[in-house]
């Protein structure tokens, strides 16, 4: 049964970019230069980037920055909330191309990255959410990540590749059962507590 909370099938992502580095400006910028952002609608502030859209390129979107920060080598985070279906979300500040060819593809598969990730999938409105949760949990392990449990998150673990696949994966597949979803997320790579 599907659930109807909000209507509007615009997806959006709202992060914060911590490059641990003297070079934190540099390197958010460049990232932010490197991504070719045309396919959404995008704002950036002192707080945040807000990226909205089709799912297909906020996700494209956000990897990106994030791989971009990520292959200089610097120890970068990335933490923030995807959302589609909000009741209270408008029409405005939205570019929804109808293309699904992600722009960024090519240019982010030549970036390899290991990375650790907590994120949490909120299927909203639902009395059964729990099922829709655990649905996603276990499909995440067949999905090229390690998956392992986390309190209030689940932890992947692997290629940034993958783990955003799987994410992408977890809320699509959510908001076609459940029509307001969000998901947070933080992910970090080139930690020094991993070396």
């Amino acid at each position: 049964m599907k659930n109807v909370c909000g209507t509007s099938r615009i997806a959006g992502c709202q992060f914060t970019l911590f490059p641990m580095s003297n070079q934190f400006v540099e390197i958010i910028l460049t990232a932010l230069e490197e991504v070719d952002t045309s396919k959404v609608w995008k704002d950036t502030d002192d707080v945040s980037t807000c990226v909205r859209g089709r799912i297909v390129h906020i996700f494209d979107v956000t990897k990106a920055i994030f791989l971009h920060a990520a292959k200089t080598g610097e120890h970068v985070a990335m933490s923030g909330t995807f959302s589609i279906g909000c009741p209270g979300d408008t029409d405005a500040d939205v570019y929804m191309d109808e293309t699904e060819e992600p722009l960024n593809k090519e240019l982010s598969a030549s970036i390899t990255q290991q990375a650790g990730c907590k994120f949490a999938l909120y299927p909203l409105g639902r009395e059964d959410y729990m099922d829709t949760i655990y649905q996603q949990i276990d499909l995440s392990k067949s999905r090229g990540v390690t998956v392992s449990g986390s309190h209030y998150a689940t932890r992947l673990d692997g290629d940034v590749h993958a783990i955003f696949h799987t994410m992408q994966d977890a809320f699509q597949q959510a908001q076609e059962e459940v029509s307001h979803v969000t998901m947070t997320f933080t992910i970090t790579a080139n930690s020094p507590s991993n070396k």
